[in-house]
């Protein structure tokens, strides 16, 4: 994961990652509960079974445990009484859970939260800890990018401090996972063509294609040839030359395109880059994992500002302009920046409490 950065590494020893301090400090609190045998007890019997879900003002029977599970973790003040319902103060002490647990906050109990509700304080210990072993093997450095890909989260720091974050969209868990890796950013492609990878052009958009041909014009696709041709033409026989090998599928810019106005590249075997969208709903998603491995960026011109701070020329009209005009430029950078794509599921969160993220990708498991 750190060949490409190796060296920077040397550089980094002189520089502290801003999130181990923090972790570290609450690792005696959950090792501390682990240890607690009332503690333990909440989490000696499992919680009774929802058919469905349960929303605010349902009975259940599982009331009692969940108000000590709560207690025990902080969500809820230590004299909280279970109620014959579930309302009021127990569903914001759930909603207070599901914040701190990367879920979506609307107090409704389903099943990705009774999955983080039934994980006991010793398993947290473990999960933190591995997280620390994680966050130590990082290059630290002066300027650079995390993007945190449990957490859906894109942070820039220069040395200790974040200078901004931001929401993500990141690979699918089922399908196209984003890849861990670190690499330097070096070049901005402004109003970039999108050039449909060809699998994608294989198993999505030829489909769709042959199935309504006006999808062609609508998405304002073009056949393109390695040698420099282009054809506007939809036929079978550039269809066929696609999955031959022979001809790509492109995307031109402009409001329609896929990768939005702006495309940041850090070379790398995978193909990854971080880029805008059109299809910013999706930012508004608990779980924002929707991409083909790509990573969409919530606020493409905030990370451009971030990423051109040592090009004064390129103030934020300069940015706007180039990614609105709808004429593809590349800019290679200055200085590189290094990119450090992550798989981070415990981090310090505000007043000084630990944030857990699903295991997306299932990777803590594999350690």
């Amino acid at each position: 994961m750190l060949t490409a950065l190796a060296g920077l590494l040397i550089l980094g020893r002189a520089l502290a990652n801003p999130l181990i301090g923090d972790l570290e400090a609450t690792l005696p609190h959950y090792r501390q509960l682990a240890a607690d045998p009332a503690v333990q007890v909440a989490w000696d019997a499992p919680l009774p079974p929802i058919s469905r879900k349960l929303e605010p003002g349902q009975d259940w029977a599982g009331l009692a445990p969940l108000v000590r599970r709560l207690v025990a973790l902080g969500d809820l003040p230590a004299d909280t009484e279970a109620p014959p319902r579930y309302a009021d103060k127990i569903v914001a002490g759930v909603v207070a859970f599901q914040r701190r647990h990367g879920l979506e906050p609307d107090g409704v109990i389903g099943k990705e939260t009774l999955a983080q509700l039934a994980v006991p304080p010793s398993a947290r210990v473990r999960q933190i800890e591995l997280n620390i072993e994680r966050l130590k093997q990082l290059p630290v450095v002066p300027r650079w990018l995390l993007v945190n890909v449990p957490e859906f989260v894109l942070r820039a720091y220069v040395r200790d401090e974040e200078k901004l974050r931001m929401r993500i969209i990141v690979g699918s868990a089922f399908k196209t996972r984003t890849p861990m890796l670190v690499e330097d950013m070096r070049f901005i492609e402004f109003s970039p063509y999108w050039n449909v990878p060809p699998s994608i052009a294989r198993k999505e958009t030829i489909p769709k294609l042959q199935k309504d041909p006006a999808y062609f014009e609508n998405q304002d696709f073009e056949f393109y040839s390695r040698a420099g041709g282009v054809d506007p033409t939809l036929s079978d026989d550039n269809l066929e030359a696609v999955l031959a090998g022979k001809l790509r599928i492109r995307q031109r810019p402009g409001p329609k395109n896929a990768l939005g106005g702006i495309k940041f590249v850090f070379p790398n075997s995978d193909n990854i880059y971080l880029h805008h969208t059109p299809a910013v709903r999706l930012f508004n998603k608990a779980r924002r994992d929707f991409s083909h491995g790509c990573i969409r960026v919530e606020e493409p011109l905030g990370l451009a500002k971030f990423v051109l701070a040592s090009q004064p020329d390129w103030d934020e009209e300069r940015i706007k302009a180039a990614m609105a005009k709808g004429v593809s430029a590349t800019l290679r950078l200055q200085e590189p920046l290094p990119v450090v794509i992550a798989y981070l599921t415990a981090l310090p969160g505000d007043a000084g409490r630990i944030r857990f993220f699903p295991d997306l990708y299932g990777l803590d498991e594999l350690q």
